[in-house]
């Protein structure tokens, strides 16, 4: 039997406007409710304060609105217009400090807020608004941060379920007296897998899941909640669903809930748990090797308590990308067939998954510095048989540093991974060799810096634009150029034109980019262009 689940505490609420009017920073301002008093129970979602008759454009509900009135305008046809617009957004309260714009708030203000329910507060004394979004935002803050708390407390309750030898079936029970409402686990095509939680006010939870299932109807109870749950590689996330049968279901039953598809999701999947959990193990130290977090001379004693035994005096660092659609226990599969593969040939090697599924580092020892490309070749080609035969998948980018000691290798692994993940622009290869691709790797840090971009526009625009208009395209004359080394008779032979034709060519190029192909200055600030243009349209 499952241990007794601790009492759950009442949910925190989101703090209230009457409990926001209660704060001594609102005392001060002396507030007076003059409208929508029946409503002081709506939560603070946030606080904005603004003076613009188009405020309402700015919100997205569940803000209490501080302002001095200025953009609400004099007429009554304004005042009553502002109001409801601030009403159809879903304000929690507005709230106006009297002063310059309003000695007393007007009565067809009052009228309008009291006719859609809106909560109106005249500010008697002056206040720092500034000072009211801080003390609100911290109760918000304060009351999430205790959900967060209550949602850990429950998680480590049904982890410990797992723990004492328990499956399934014991966490939904536990879930379901949590809640006090009935759960029902369903697989990816909704069929249902198991439920917890018995006939409530004569309700049998079957007939509740049954009927919510069917098309239409607004009962109350149906107003359940759900979260996804991994049924595993290559099949449909399933779904935990709690419904509202025996009482409602509020924010505290939400983190239960999914905190207990978490569980669940791990329960389903643990036949692979060992296979994900050594990689995740390896991916973390790889990982935290190349960002710095392990320091040089720890890193060959933690590599070895992993699994690398080597006496190698060097390593050989590896980068792949792969934009293939897997989980992540799919994934450690193919790292562990790669891992195996590497050692059937007598390479001592850690395989291991960075921060997301198909992101991948890998160390590989390397006796000799001679036999570096035999190495690299074998590793490559050991990542890529394992991902086409578990997974299918052929799009992978490899990237491979110089052989390093230890007291080295994070470093050399950051820039094997970045060059892996700038590689996407560049030709098909069976791996690529950072040391040759320190260039392209600068730029595709640079992506996203706007210089970069302007620098591409500034000069290789001019010929974009000429090519989108024109059926013959004249910046293929220029890659072939670049290509080869600026020289024109190889360029003609490459595009197999003859001298005339490829002048031609090249004098319009001159004219649009107002450049001399024949200075060597220009031709490198060029050339750096076209290196750049691929990162700047995004494709890596």
């Amino acid at each position: 039997m499952p241990t007794t689940p601790k009492p759950v505490a009442p949910p925190v609420p989101r703090i209230t406007v009457a409990q926001a009017l209660a704060l001594p920073v609102l005392r001060r301002a002396l507030p007076d409710v003059l409208a929508g008093r029946d409503h002081l129970d709506r939560p603070i979602r946030w606080v904005h304060a603004g003076e613009v008759a188009y405020i309402a454009s700015m919100l997205t509900g569940g803000e209490l609105l501080l302002t001095t009135g200025m953009g609400i305008g004099r007429r009554a046809s304004d005042q009553r217009r502002f109001v409801a617009g601030l009403a159809e957004k879903g304000l929690a309260a507005l709230a106006i400090e009297l002063g310059p714009t309003f000695a007393e708030l007007p009565d067809a203000l009052v009228q309008a807020a009291e006719q859609h329910g809106l909560p109106l507060i005249a500010l008697n004394r002056e206040v720092a608004f500034i000072s009211v979004t801080e003390a609100i935002h911290t109760e918000i803050v304060n009351a999430h941060y205790a959900l967060l708390r209550r949602g850990d407390d429950v998680h480590q309750q049904l982890t410990q379920l797992l723990l004492d030898g328990h499956g399934i079936p014991e966490v939904l029970r536990t879930t379901c007296e949590m809640l006090g409402n009935p759960v029902f686990l369903e697989d990816g095509d909704g069929r249902l897998l198991f439920h917890a939680g018995s006939a409530g006010d004569g309700v049998d939870p079957l007939d509740a899941w049954k009927a919510a299932g069917s098309e239409g109807g607004r009962a109350p109870w149906r107003a359940g909640l759900s979260a996804p749950v991994p049924m595993g590689a290559n099949q449909h996330a399933g779904r935990l669903l709690a419904l509202p049968v025996s009482g409602p279901l509020d924010e505290i039953a939400d983190v239960i809930l999914q905190r207990a598809a978490a569980i669940v999701a791990l329960s389903l999947l643990r036949a692979r748990q060992e296979e994900e959990l050594v990689a995740r193990e390896r991916g973390n130290f790889l990982a935290d090797l190349a960002e710095g977090r392990i320091a040089g001379g720890d890193a060959e004693r933690q590599a070895g308590s992993i699994g690398f035994s080597s006496q190698a005096p060097q390593v050989l660092p590896i980068a792949a990308e792969s934009g293939a659609v897997a989980g992540s226990a799919a994934w450690s599969l193919v790292l562990r067939d790669a891992q195996a593969d590497l050692e059937s040939r007598g390479l001592a090697a850690l395989v291991g998954q960075r921060d997301r599924a198909g992101r991948l580092l890998a160390v590989v020892a390397l006796r000799e510095s001679d036999q570096r490309a035999t190495v690299a070749s074998a590793a490559a080609r050991a990542i890529r048989v394992a991902a086409e035969r578990r997974l299918g998948a052929s799009d992978i980018l490899i990237a491979v540093g110089p052989g390093v000691r230890w007291r080295d290798a994070g470093p050399a692994l950051k820039l094997a991974a970045e060059t892996a993940a700038s590689a996407a622009a560049l030709p098909a290869a069976e791996w690529h060799d950072v040391r040759a691709l320190e260039l392209q790797r600068l730029l595709w840090r640079w992506r996203d810096d706007p210089e970069l971009a302007g620098f591409v526009e500034r000069r290789l625009g001019a010929l974009v634009a000429h090519d989108a208009q024109r059926k013959h395209h004249l910046l293929p004359t220029l890659e072939a150029l670049c290509a080869n080394g600026w020289r024109k008779a190889e360029t003609a032979r490459a595009l197999h034109l003859n001298r005339q034709a490829l002048y031609n060519r090249l004098t319009r190029i001159e004219e649009l980019l107002e450049v001399d192909l024949s200075d060597p200055e220009q031709t490198m600030t060029l050339h750096l262009a076209l290196r750049a243009k691929p990162y700047v349209d995004g494709q890596r």
